[in-house]
């Protein structure tokens, strides 16, 4: 009699679980701004979740002018445990309520990790790219804020790079980062995608910042359907939802307003994502959609939980940085709390499984594909979730009052 090695029932065991995963047709990151799970979720009581308020802050309103220092030197100075008073501060705030509901009623990751140590630019880098390299293979990692043109690429002035001892270094930096992006697998298999962003948040638009998708001349973005693909309107996905012509895979960056982003937001987060969920919810797209709500970097927040080791297998240096929230709605993902880790390279792997693309080779090849969130089994109904006071979807994300 033949016998199996436990090496073979790891693998068809690990098979028949990936098996159960249901496929989507449509994936939506909605990206937030500058929170930790210590700062933004305490309050929430959410059921298995691991976010603590710090007893050294005090309690805030969403809306602050407290704005912590979040750049690479600070990362390394929180890392080393040195945190500027404000930075223990936490949110306690009822606009909240749908951030909570959401975190209660679907997947909710308590290890979720940035994938870079720095501040907006470079998240949102990771989140498009699984990198923020210079060039593929290259040591230098674009850290910081570039020098922006109007059309979004790095300038030939001097940018911000972390090389691989750590250091940060300043050079000129080309008209964009020579990297692939989820749009280089994405387009080549045939699939569409869709990045939403307000036009004043250059800093924030990765498809921009690098060559493979803006496909820049004389400097201004000229790829084949860049105008379609890249919507300087974030109220713009809810339309899209609302007459069925979602991309396959959308990226969606809220107006300042919206954001989250200490010294800019008008507490209307939690209202908009909720906004963006329920027009998911009771649309034909609920079936087939997974959706991520994550926030692009720390802040500068304080957190308990420090981060992973370095390496990741794909640097040595400016890799895992502070815990981000991490929720996954979807109507095959139970309420839960998870404690595996995560990081930005996670949600790029789960897109890139669910349609079978392949792999960049960087962060998302390090990175799990989130497969524990989702159940098999039919999907459960939607139930809206009340947005609470002060946005409005047709003010062109103003708060109405606050």
């Amino acid at each position: 009699m033949k016998t199996i090695s436990a090496f073979v029932v790891v693998v068809l065991f690990s098979y028949a679980l990936s098996a159960q995963i249901p496929h989507f047709t449509n994936v939506l990151i909605l990206i937030q701004e500058n929170r930790t799970p210590d700062n933004l979720f305490p309050t929430c009581n959410i059921p298995g979740g691991d976010a603590l308020a710090s007893p050294n802050g005090v309690a805030t309103s969403l809306v602050t002018k407290l704005d912590p220092i979040h750049n690479y030197a600070g990362f390394l100075r929180e890392r080393a445990g040195t945190y500027t008073a404000d930075a223990y501060d936490y949110v306690s705030d009822s606009r909240l309520e749908p951030y909570c509901q959401f975190a209660s009623e679907y997947g909710f990751a308590n290890r979720m990790f940035q994938s870079n140590q720095g501040s907006s630019t470079p998240a949102h880098l990771f989140l498009f790219a699984g990198t923020s390299q210079l060039s593929a293979g290259s040591g230098l990692f674009l850290s910081d804020t570039a020098a922006l043109n109007t059309n979004g690429c790095p300038s030939d002035d001097l940018a911000t790079f972390v090389n691989p001892a750590g250091q940060e270094i300043k050079q000129a930096g080309p008209d964009c980062l020579s990297i692939n992006s989820m749009e280089t697998l994405l387009t080549g298999a045939g699939l569409s995608w869709r990045y939403y962003l307000p036009k004043e948040a250059l800093g924030w638009n990765a498809p921009q910042q690098v060559s493979t998708a803006c496909q820049a001349q004389d400097g201004v973005c000229a790829a084949e359907g860049w105008s379609t693909n890249v919507v300087t309107n974030p109220r713009q996905v809810l339309t899209d939802i609302q007459n069925g012509t979602l991309a396959t895979v959308s990226w969606v960056v809220p107006a300042p307003a919206n954001s989250d982003h200490p010294n800019m937001n008008r507490g209307t987060g939690p209202a908009w994502i909720s906004s963006i969920v329920n027009a998911v919810g009771t649309s034909p797209y609920w079936q087939s959609t997974v959706i991520f709500v994550t926030w692009d970097d720390w802040g500068g927040w304080y957190d308990h939980v420090p981060p992973p080791t370095n390496a990741t297998g794909f640097c040595t240096s400016y890799c895992y940085g502070f815990r981000v929230p991490l929720l996954v709605i979807s109507p095959y993902t139970p309420a839960m709390a998870d404690n595996d880790t995560h990081d930005f390279g996670s949600i790029l792997h789960f897109i890139e499984s669910n349609f079978n693309l392949g792999s960049l080779g960087v962060a998302d090849a390090f990175a799990d594909n989130l497969s524990e969130f989702f159940s098999s089994g039919p999907g459960r109904p939607f139930v809206a979730i009340d947005p609470g006071r002060g946005f409005d979807p047709g003010n062109d994300g103003k708060p109405d009052n606050d």
